[in-house]
């Protein structure tokens, strides 16, 4: 387990299966204020992803705040089917979580896909979500791109070839390091063995390999940029200006498809595309100025 001090794992039963989650130990943190609005940490996509990855920048808030930090289904300590999950799956799983950990609206702080994927929940519940805090968000198909064109895509399509690519040089060690350095940080001397040992745990769970394939197929991508101009919930962008995958340039054309609820888009110099695992202080002060806007 990897649950930083002063945290507990728990968990939810829904629709899809049973969701593990990380919340702060009532033993530990005094009870934060009645009034606080809870904080709700999801994960991106990609090998061994987890809550692990906002473990960094949860803790910070845990006085103030209720936090909660859940492992989507199919990844991290969350069950994992034998079979992919959909985007319609995710859309309900994530409207469901919300529904079931969060009373009253949260703030939801997400990254990557499934950020986008909370755009979409948040334009069908409007009620349900009191802001959005999103690093790097995309849909991965976002302004008429394909990913279905890339090689690593045609490849992964192949039955067996699949498998034998996640186990031989995704799920590894050494493939861990080399997904970390090109794919989520700018500067690889960031990437400590805690990261590798944590991501590599979950790439190696029990059927791991179906979400973590969907994803990389494109089964999950769609075209964020058709549904942003409907969002109303008041929203920041956090984007690295080194993120793989998403180019900052992506960012900068979505954050204008609606000023009225992206009322914040600030790029990080020099960072990739999880700033909130290579650069998590900054992250946390972002947060917290993106907190007092919500508030005002």
């Amino acid at each position: 387990m990897f649950i930083p001090p002063g945290f507990i794992q728990r968990s939810v039963a829904l629709s899809l299966g049973t969701v593990a989650y990380i919340e702060a130990d009532p033993d530990f943190w005094p009870a934060p204020p009645a009034s606080s609005v809870p904080l709700l940490f999801i994960h991106g996509f990609g090998g061994g992803s987890s809550s692990y990855e906002w473990s960094k920048v949860y803790p910070a808030f845990a006085a103030e705040h209720p936090v909660l930090a859940p492992d989507l289904i199919g990844w991290g300590n969350s069950d994992h089917p034998d079979r992919p999950l959909s985007t319609v799956d995710y859309l309900a799983l994530l409207s469901e979580l919300i529904e079931k950990l969060c009373p009253t609206p949260p703030v939801v702080v997400s990254s990557s896909l499934s950020a986008a994927m909370l755009v979409r929940v948040a334009i069908d519940h409007p009620d349900r979500i009191q802001g959005l805090v999103l690093v790097a968000p995309a849909g991965l198909a976002d302004f008429g791109q394909d990913p279905s064109r890339s090689p690593i895509n045609q490849i992964v399509k192949l039955p067996v070839i699949d498998q034998v690519l996640y186990r031989g040089a995704i799920a590894t060690t050494e493939g861990i390091k080399l997904f970390l350095a090109q794919r989520q940080f700018a500067d690889a001397s960031k990437i400590s063995d805690e990261m590798v040992a944590a991501y590599l745990k979950s790439a190696q769970q029990p059927h791991a390999d179906v979400a973590a394939l969907a994803f990389v197929r494109g089964d999950l991508s769609f075209d964020l940029a058709t549904y942003l101009p409907q969002l109303t919930t008041p929203t920041a962008l956090l984007w690295g200006e080194a993120a793989q995958l998403t180019d900052v340039s992506i960012g900068r054309r979505l954050a204008a498809l609606n000023s009225a609820a992206i009322r914040r888009f600030e790029v990080l110099p020099g960072v990739g595309l999880t700033p909130q695992l290579e650069q998590p202080g900054v992250t946390v002060g972002l947060i917290e100025q993106f907190l007092a806007d919500f508030a005002q």
